[in-house]
């Protein structure tokens, strides 16, 4: 007896598949931001006319004032010593030589009193400075973007299979007699 099996063949063929992806089409543009900027200066004020007092270059108008203060102050001294020597003149009687003295201190007026000074004297020059502002308002702008897509291009072979029988199945069977 002889036997044989069937048996099944599968040939099989594979799917394929390809997939393209065309680029987008992409345009940007950025607006330019709107910016405002607004700058105050600094200042700086020096006054020296103090200092220019203390080396006596003055305007006219304070050298008119000064002396002006100044005459009204030797009036009023000048009136106060003819009032005193008056004063003196009268106690002519009291012994005393009025006249001697009097004489004597015109002769020999007291000294001059002087010293040695810084000019311009320190801290005369005035400084003052205001620091300068700077505003800035700026306005930003979204940037415009046009994109357009484009689909990707799919192409699809599907496999297969295929099944036949490869082998039939016999039997044989011999008889001996």
């Amino acid at each position: 007896m002889e036997s044989q099996f069937a048996k099944i063949g599968m040939e099989t063929i594979p799917a394929r598949q390809s997939i393209q992806q065309p680029n987008a089409d992409l345009h940007i543009e950025q607006p330019l931001a709107d910016m405002k900027m607004r700058t105050i200066p600094g200042r700086l004020t020096i006054d020296q006319s103090l200092a220019w007092e203390d080396m006596d270059i003055k305007s006219i108008f304070q050298r008119v004032r000064e002396n002006a203060v100044r005459g009204r102050q030797k009036l009023l001294e000048g009136i106060a010593r003819v009032a005193r020597e008056g004063d003196e003149m009268l106690d002519i009687h009291s012994g005393r030589d009025v006249l001697v003295e009097q004489a004597k201190r015109k002769a020999n007026p007291p000294p001059v009193d002087t010293n040695i000074t810084w000019v311009p004297s320190t801290f005369s020059v005035k400084i003052h400075f205001e620091p300068g502002k700077t505003d800035i308002q700026f306005q930003t702008r979204k940037p415009v973007i046009d994109a357009r897509i484009r689909k990707p291009i799919i192409s699809y072979v599907p496999g297969d299979v295929n099944i036949y029988l490869r082998q039939q199945n016999s039997l044989k069977i011999d008889f001996v007699k």
